[in-house]
């Protein structure tokens, strides 16, 4: 790199010492001396009117006696001034009336200028010659270079990722900590016969830290960081691949012992045959190099390929095979306890206020990955730095676990008294319906505060984290979806087209239910219908019926009924609490959201709902002492309502977060 800037700046170099030359050439000031030929210079001699002549070469400087500029002329080559002078009888020498003869040798910069000058057009030419192959050759070397690794490379001397950085997969660091160990300790594997494994698999949903987890194997190894993605190797021409893979490990064995990240290897280890190109596909001979490079690693070469995908179903097999991917990692979605150790490492020099319960987001967040998470706790700093707080509070964590979920507020939305009062009580059924029900989540927050695409939304919390769901779970489930549809048609007569949502994920479920759980006892545990799905395409685009017409007609005989008892359900637990939905729908059209513990107390104690304590301890004491004037109580109700809506609060606080 640095001799070929060295060249470069050369080539520069002598361009522009050729240009400086032919501007001094061209456009230096002229001599202001005049000249006189030689005849007038001996004349002026014989008067006695010069003083000295300086003889350079060929040309000659004339000092007069009676004028102080010199004057300049010139004599033949085979000449010389004493000679001339001799001849027309003008004394020489230092006496009085003689002319002083100064003879100079020629300059050696003049001789170079001068030979610079005569080869200036060769110089010039022969640079733009140099100039030109020098590029043809770097155009040359740039189309060589697509053969080339696009890898990036992290040494592992300042480690930014550890195995402390990464939270909530507990078993995938425990099954990575052996790659480091055998990164650092080889021999001690050796020793038993253990070969060290040619590569790791992670396989796990979009966001749960399979990039984050290979960094911090690298960071804890010490050992160099080779990372590139897969859709890197594929290129428009053919074989530029392969020629990446090949480059790829040959720096990874230079710098071993080492670790190659490949991210997203589904772009270049799709199974193979099912490309438009055959047999001879870019991709498919950048699959087979890996194969190639990753089946003929040595047994001391130390380095580790580690991959990551979330789609493991389109692989081909023969990259999954032992002896390429010895181990295959699945990362989860973590459980409430994982959720609770990413959100403490994502609060890591954060300011967080004193009611801030991670407990409670925690069980907030069902289903979120590490990437949700982190998320959530930076769009709640974002709140906080919005309202000009020094410190993040349990409000700002509320509102952007609906941040994420749902999107951000709408509050500018402008929507008609009775469109707000239908809203109300859709939301309202919904909730009314989700807590009356045993088998169904409980509720935690209902708004009408429009967010995204939605005009509102109730969001229930599950008590635990649950895999497994049998058929009252799923039946409770519709049943409260469909509270929203109910109540609008129990109220004004008639449903609107803001359930349609609600319709659509009942209707999926009850299928479900029918053609692949199992859960109908009219047609049986029995599935219907394949789903094909295409691996060049990588997603599913049909499903074949395997049954006949007749059972299609019981299937959605079955779907019917089933939506319809879900429907009768759900009209029947409205019907009872007719009265909660009422008080909960005008309380929805004065403070517009409702959530946690305020929400409970209102709907009442229910089966299975455990009610919270009353708030009797929190605001009569601190109200009593300060209480001695009139004027001291509109002060205090304002810091009140800054926070915004928190869990065991008085009606009065939600107004001020509502507004």
């Amino acid at each position: 790199m640095n001799s070929r800037w060295m060249r470069n700046s050369f080539i520069y170099l002598i361009i522009l010492v050729a240009v400086v030359l032919v501007v001094v050439m061209f456009f230096r000031p002229s001599s202001t001396a005049r000249d006189i030929s030689i005849t007038e210079v001996v004349h002026a001699a014989q008067q006695g009117e010069v003083e000295r002549i300086v003889a350079r070469g060929t040309s000659l400087t004339v000092h007069l006696r009676t004028q102080q500029e010199p004057l300049s002329s010139r004599i033949e080559e085979s000449a010389t001034v004493e000679e001339i002078l001799r001849e027309n009888g003008v004394p020489i020498g230092a006496a009085e009336g003689a002319v002083e003869v100064v003879v100079e040798g020629p300059s050696q910069f003049g001789n170079i200028f001068g030979l610079l000058f005569n080869f200036l057009p060769l110089i010039i030419f022969g640079a733009i010659l140099i100039f030109m192959m020098r590029q043809a050759q770097g155009s040359n070397s740039q189309a060589m270079s697509f053969g080339r690794s696009k890898a990036r490379m992290f040494t592992g001397q300042k480690p930014t990722v550890t195995f402390l950085d990464v939270a909530g997969q507990e078993e995938a660091k425990q099954e990575l900590a052996e790659i480091v160990e055998f990164l650092k300790f080889p021999e001690k594997f050796a020793a038993l016969g253990a070969r060290i494994p040619h590569g790791v698999l992670l396989v796990g949903n979009p966001g749960t830290g399979k990039t984050l987890l290979a960094r911090a194997v690298s960071g804890e190894a010490g050992v160099p960081f080779f990372s590139i993605s897969g859709s890197e190797f594929v290129e428009m021409f053919v074989g530029v691949g392969a020629s990446r893979v090949r480059d790829l490990f040959e720096q990874a064995k230079r710098n071993s012992p080492a670790i190659v990240f490949v991210d997203e290897i589904d772009a270049v280890g799709r199974q193979r045959g099912a490309g438009l190109g055959g047999s001879h596909d870019e991709r498919e001979q950048t699959l087979n190099q890996i194969l190639v490079e990753m089946d003929g690693f040595d047994s001391n070469s130390n380095v580790i390929v580690v991959a990551a995908t979330n789609r493991p179903d389109i692989l081909d097999p023969a990259l999954l095979r032992p002896g390429r991917f010895d181990r295959q990692v699945t990362l989860d979605l973590p459980d409430v306890k994982g959720r609770r150790a990413v959100l403490d490492v994502h609060v890591k020099g954060k300011p967080l206020d004193t009611d801030v319960n991670l407990e409670d987001v925690a069980r907030q967040t069902p289903g979120f990955s590490g990437a949700d998470l982190a998320n959530l706790v930076n769009e709640g700093a974002i709140l906080a730095a919005r309202r000009n707080k020094k410190r993040i509070s349990m409000p700002e964590l509320n509102e952007a676990v609906d941040r994420v979920i749902a999107g951000p507020e709408r509050k500018s939305r402008v929507i008609t008294p009775i469109e707000k009062q239908i809203i109300a009580y859709h939301e309202g059924g919904h909730a009314v319906a989700g807590h009356f029900l045993p088998k169904a989540d409980p509720v935690f927050k209902v708004t009408i505060v429009a967010r995204g695409m939605a005009g509102g939304f109730t969001r229930s919390l599950p008590a635990d984290d649950r895999r497994l769901q049998d058929r009252s779970y799923y039946e409770a489930m519709m049943a409260q979806a469909l509270g929203g549809h109910v109540a609008e048609e129990m109220i004004f007569g008639e449903p609107t087209t803001g359930a349609h949502d609600d319709i659509g994920k009942v209707t999926h479920i009850a299928r479900e239910m029918v053609t692949q759980w199992g859960m109908s006892e009219r047609l049986g545990p029995r599935t219907f219908g394949r789903r094909d799905s295409m691996v060049f395409l990588g997603r599913d685009i049909a499903e074949q019926r395997d049954y006949s017409e007749r059972t299609a007609e019981e299937i959605d005989d079955e779907v019917r009924r089933i939506v319809e008892e879900a429907h009768e359900v759900c009209r029947e637990v409205l019907g009872k609490h007719r009265e909660k939905l009422n008080e909960l729908a005008d309380a929805l059209v004065e403070l517009e959201t409702i959530e946690g513990d305020d929400l409970t107390r209102l709907l009442g104690p229910a089966e299975g709902r455990e009610m919270p304590p009353e708030p009797t301890e929190v605001t009569p004491p601190p109200a009593e002492p300060p209480a001695a004037t009139a004027g001291e109580d509109e002060p205090r109700d304002e810091p009140r309502g800054r926070p915004g809506l928190a869990w065991g609060q008085s009606s009065a606080a939600p107004p001020a977060d509502g507004s």
